[in-house]
């Protein structure tokens, strides 16, 4: 009996100093600031040269119904609108972009920043298939109806055996 009693007052101790250890963390968190909600994010984030990208920002929940604006080196100038809560807009990179990480800067209203990074990609696109080797009909246009030509030729051959040798084998009965 004397043991459940130290285990009970021994639980009851812990939990309370979780409770008071909890408490002090409660306390001690700041309260959240203004400017923790700006933040630019670019769709893809990694493009193709020549592509469209996609813009979306927000200069803190407060500021997010006046435009602001974007500057990267692979597009230029943007204009955000508002849009549904957040600020929006689309970004060609010129076809010419040299590949690389660009910086993408959003310069709200309100004086808040938020940068992202773009990667621009330029992979020359193929001209034509690969070049996987000859195959049966891929040298030209003779070499197709040579092998369809023999295929006849072939079968033809093998009926006409078969009836001749058909032949034979009645006439040595009689």
């Amino acid at each position: 009996m004397q043991g459940i009693r130290t285990i009970n007052r021994a639980l009851s101790s812990a939990l309370t100093l979780v409770g008071l250890v909890g408490a002090f963390v409660l306390m001690s968190v700041a309260p959240a600031r203004a400017g923790e909600n700006t933040f630019v994010e670019v769709t893809p984030n990694s493009a193709q040269a020549g592509s469209r990208v996609s813009i979306k920002a927000s200069c803190d929940n407060d500021n997010n119904n006046r435009q602001s604006s974007v500057h990267s080196d692979a597009f230029g100038h943007v204009t955000l609108r508002p849009d549904n809560g957040f600020l929006t807009a689309q970004a060609s990179i010129p076809r010419d972009k040299q590949a690389g990480d660009y910086a993408v800067d959003l310069r709200c209203q309100n004086g808040q920043t938020a940068t992202t990074t773009l990667t621009v990609l330029n992979m020359a696109s193929p001209s034509k298939g690969p070049a996987t080797g000859g195959g049966g009909t891929a040298g030209g246009r003779g070499t197709g109806l040579l092998l369809v030509l023999g295929g006849v030729a072939l079968v033809a051959t093998a009926i006409a055996l078969g009836m001749a040798g058909g032949r034979r084998r009645t006439g040595a009965g009689s």
